[in-house]
């Protein structure tokens, strides 16, 4: 679907549920996430079509499945997600420990912010990260979003940093 020099992005098959409960079950994945660690490889398989499979239907976009063009291998997600409970598109990523530190979620988040301006004709894009989860921050900065409020985002009691680019402000100076 989309393509970086490192990585390729495609939509989730139900193939892919090793891969989904490998990164769903890492600890340092889900730190900053809010999520609960994946137990079962068939949780990860629900997550595939409840989730993923069901946002491609309804939407026409989703999360989608990161593979890195050099180990051929499912390391993540990115992508568009659409948040009924705010009318948002949230731009997230997610990917092994491994892959961290190297680019890739700014260069994917890149692509992602383009293709939501460019063929989805969106007018805003958001980020929602824990500030504590220093890195995914500082990507959503980098890739041209800014702060704009700190605010409760799932009921946890706990406040998450909120980043927007506005269509008018696209390409970002990056």
């Amino acid at each position: 679907m989309l393509q970086t020099k490192r990585t390729s992005l495609r939509p989730f098959t139900i193939t892919d549920y090793p891969a989904v409960f490998e990164f769903g079950s890492n600890p340092e994945v889900a730190k900053y996430t809010g999520d609960a660690l994946l137990q079962d490889p068939q949780e990860a398989k629900d997550i595939i079509t409840n989730i993923f499979e069901s946002d491609y239907k309804k939407y026409g976009y989703g999360r989608w499945a990161t593979v890195y063009k050099p180990d051929n291998k499912v390391i993540g997600f990115a992508g568009l997600k659409y948040l009924p409970e705010f009318d948002e598109v949230d731009i997230g990523f997610r990917f092994l420990p491994q892959y961290w530190n190297k680019g890739i979620a700014t260069e994917v988040s890149l692509e992602i912010i383009k293709y939501g301006f460019e063929t989805l004709k969106l007018q805003r894009i958001i980020g929602i990260a824990d500030p504590l989860n220093l890195g995914s921050c500082k990507v959503l900065q980098k890739i041209g979003l800014q702060f704009y409020k700190s605010d409760d985002y799932n009921g946890d009691g706990k406040n998450y940093n909120y980043y927007q680019l506005q269509k008018e402000n696209y390409p970002p100076k990056v």
